[in-house]
């Protein structure tokens, strides 16, 4: 049986990881990968399946740097093209990206079967495109595996439990992959070697909620700068942001260096005193490599994290920002709590997905 895997986007790629590698381990199934290019320079694309040894991506579709409507519409035209190629049994997608999206609507459009890990998550915030994009692509899908209870409680308040659909709840890929990579940090690399004798914030800034806000970054810029007095904060940055900011010409009193790999990444967080994010992934890893997180936005998909304490959402707002900084930057989590599962997730989803095609139930 054939899976055409989508991906394009660093998170997909450390997902992708672990899944690839359990297909791999499982007779039966074929893998082909196609890369929408969503992230498209070294930092943010070939580092990870260097570093990942993520399988080469038999396509790469090169497309990146549109609006949301043309990239995804350029995305859904190649991808349709390989699948009238590769004919493929099953789609395979992950999270809430465009190419996630672009995936699942030119498999479903072809009566080709769509899997995605991570359905079921929901920020009820439909002003963000990823929520869009989740929403239709659970629609649309066949074999859903939800990363968390409450991922799995949304699918059944949507009537997900009367379309005849699975939906199981398989833990979090990620979990998987933070403790496989954890323990192959490269500590002497020149960013590990750089800051590791330093106390330091790791921040990242990328959603369009806040670099296409001017209001929003300026005052999440100022709450930094007001952070970055008491403490270095480092950050990561995508280019597009940086362009940004240095259009908005504000004053920036943190550090910014270039995008890092996933091994690093992993490495600035286990050496980190608190991460601050408006990223999705970066909350659950935090609280993987028990660090406390600040995060940029106003909701998050990730509600367990927020209800237990180990996450706070400040917004934009540069005073919180700094209150938050100021209560957690001396703490650790020390508790074992666990949200994600056991870090098999990706074994479970490779057997259920061999299961349902051999067995076939609800699956037609």
């Amino acid at each position: 049986m054939k899976i055409l895997t989508v991906i394009g986007a660093r998170p997909q790629f450390i997902k992708a990881s672990a899944v690839s590698r359990a297909i791999q381990q499982v007779g039966g199934l074929e893998e082909v990968i196609v890369h929408t290019g969503q992230h498209f320079d070294e930092k943010m694309s070939q580092i990870f399946f260097d570093e990942l040894s993520i399988p080469v991506p038999k396509y790469n579709l090169d497309i990146h740097g549109l609006n949301h409507g043309a990239m995804t519409g350029k995305m859904l035209a190649g991808i349709e093209e390989i699948i009238l190629l590769e004919k493929p049994d099953y789609l395979l997608v992950y999270g809430d990206t465009n190419s996630t999206l672009a995936g699942a609507l030119a498999a479903s459009k072809l009566h080709v079967k769509v899997i995605h890990v991570e359905a079921g998550l929901r920020s009820f915030n439909m002003k963000m495109p990823e929520e869009i994009n989740r929403i239709l692509t659970d629609r649309v899908s066949h074999l859903l595996f939800c990363p968390t209870e409450t991922a799995m409680n949304n699918l059944e308040k949507e009537g997900f439990d009367q379309m005849k659909l699975i939906y199981l709840n398989s833990g979090d890929v990620m979990y998987d992959t933070t403790l496989h990579y954890s323990q192959l940090v490269k500590w002497d690399s020149p960013v590990l070697e750089n800051f590791k004798n330093e106390s330091f914030v790791l921040c990242t800034l990328h959603r369009a909620e806040n670099t296409d806000n001017l209001e929003r970054l300026r005052n999440i810029i100022e709450g930094l700068n007001k952070i970055s007095q008491s403490i270095k904060v480092l950050v990561p940055l995508h280019p597009r942001t940086k362009n940004i900011i240095e259009k908005l010409q504000v004053p920036v009193h943190f550090e910014i260096i270039e995008p890092v790999g996933y091994l690093d990444m992993l490495g600035l967080i286990q050496s980190c005193a608190l991460v601050m994010t408006d990223s999705g992934g970066l909350q659950k890893e935090a609280f993987f490599l028990k660090k406390y997180c600040i995060t940029m936005r106003d909701e998050t998909e990730w509600v367990e994290l927020v209800e237990n304490g180990y996450n706070f959402l400040v917004g934009a707002d540069q005073d919180k920002m700094v209150e938050k900084f100021l209560a957690l930057s001396q703490k650790e989590i020390n508790d074992g709590l666990n949200l994600y599962g056991e870090g098999t997730a990706a074994d479970y989803i490779v057997k259920q997905i061999k299961a349902t095609i051999d067995e076939g139930p609800g699956f037609k």
